[in-house]
């Protein structure tokens, strides 16, 4: 048993931290398997080892009491917590087995081919243009089109999923500047939500009507459907088009690693992978203890949050051999990218799907990748993404 853990004043939602968090994640990695964030007034870890045994038990590190800073079950918050990422066994276990049986692979191979349709148009483009940023103009068009189709949202509104993908994320962090910038549009956007994702607005046969059929299997009651449809809508958009991003960024920093994927665009979803490993888009979330407890030899007290860093556990070198390069033929298997446990990222499948078809059509067409100016981060407390990322691609 640990009597003196460690502390530190590092702050996780702080503007220097957000815009570089590696060297930040490697003092907190260096400074023990738990610490002390003064700055939080709660437990972190940046460790892969101790991260997992966390997630691994959700009876003790719950998620009902909020995935972020703030303790749902305490404290109000702008919006009624997720059916899945924000609740618990037994319901959180029935929930999800509905979503997951409207997210099979079955499904999915439906989606295939307009998801591969898309990604002609995406890359015809900027093949067309030469220079062009890599969020705004493929990213974020390509995800904003496959994502809200494969869902049954209607065309109308759907610029509404990026703002609303920034709230929620925003959330999980403390109410600093960057929240309060988010919310300023709040009243619109959530005005759309609240009837984008009702049975009567969704085109029939996607994924987002599938979820109400369940009702009338009787699988889930009717007031759930809708929150369910919209744990999509936040889940789905902002972290993969970051992700994407991001992808681009790796690749047009190491273009060894890009002539691999071109010589062979089959490696798209292992090179996903190294990428989420790499370059996390989703970079931490809270857990809240539900009993006293030890982690790493440290005695932790009942309703504790604890803060894990999934950006810190990814690079982590007790887990990772050279965790600081880039490099798609790693074995990737581990990586916390897409979360843990029983509340493992729901819509990951879909994620890797979308990004692997966008990335396998920019492998065959594009020969090289090159950044032509400088980037600018899009700010946010738990995702790391770009709001601008200049490109320039050559085709093969």
């Amino acid at each position: 048993m640990i009597d003196s853990p460690p502390e530190s004043d590092i702050d996780p939602f702080c503007h220097a931290y957000l815009t570089d968090p590696y060297p930040f994640h490697q003092q907190l990695r260096e400074a023990g398997p738990l610490v002390r964030l003064r700055s939080l007034d709660c437990w972190g870890t940046g460790r892969h080892k101790e991260m997992n045994e966390v997630l691994a038990d959700a009876a003790t590190y719950c998620s009902s009491a909020g995935v972020g800073i703030g303790n749902l079950k305490t404290e109000g918050h702008w919006r009624q917590p997720s059916l899945l990422l924000e609740a618990d066994p037994p319901l959180h276990t029935q929930r999800r087995a509905v979503v997951s049986k409207v997210l099979s692979p079955a499904n999915l191979r439906r989606l295939r081919e307009d998801f591969e349709r898309e990604a002609v148009l995406r890359v015809d483009a900027v093949l067309e243009r030469g220079r062009f940023d890599g969020v705004s103009e493929l990213a974020e068009p390509y995800i904003l089109n496959v994502f809200p189709e494969a869902v049954g949202l209607t065309e109308h509104g759907r610029e509404h999923l990026l703002p609303y993908g920034a709230m929620v994320f925003n959330g999980f962090g403390p109410r600093n500047a960057i929240f309060d910038e988010c919310m300023r549009n709040a009243e619109a956007v959530q005005a759309w939500i609240s009837t984008a994702y009702l049975r009567e607005n969704l085109k029939p046969g996607k994924l987002g009507q599938q979820v109400y059929d369940a009702v009338d299997a009787g699988q889930i009651a009717l007031e759930e459907a809708p929150i369910l449809v919209r744990s999509f809508l936040s889940a789905g958009v902002d972290t993969t088009v970051n992700a994407i991003g991001n992808a681009l960024w790796c690749f047009a920093l190491h273009p060894g690693e890009w002539q691999k994927l071109h010589a062979n665009p089959a490696l798209a979803r292992s090179a996903f992978e190294e990428v989420l490993r790499y370059e996390s888009p989703f970079q931490s979330y809270f857990r809240t203890t539900t009993r006293d407890t030890t982690l790493a030899g440290v005695p932790i007290a009942a309703n504790s949050k604890v803060f894990l860093s999934v950006g810190a556990a990814n690079r982590d070198p007790l887990r990772w051999p050279d965790p600081e390069r880039f490099d798609i033929s790693r074995p990737t298997a581990g990586h916390m990218g897409f979360g843990g446990g029983i509340h493992g990222c729901i819509g990951q499948m879909i994620a890797r799907l979308e990004t692997e078809v966008l990335l396998s059509e920019l492998a065959r067409r594009v020969s090289n990748i090159e950044l032509v100016g400088p980037t600018r981060p899009r700010y946010n407390n738990t995702l790391r993404g770009f709001d601008a990322l200049p490109l320039a691609v050559e085709a093969a």
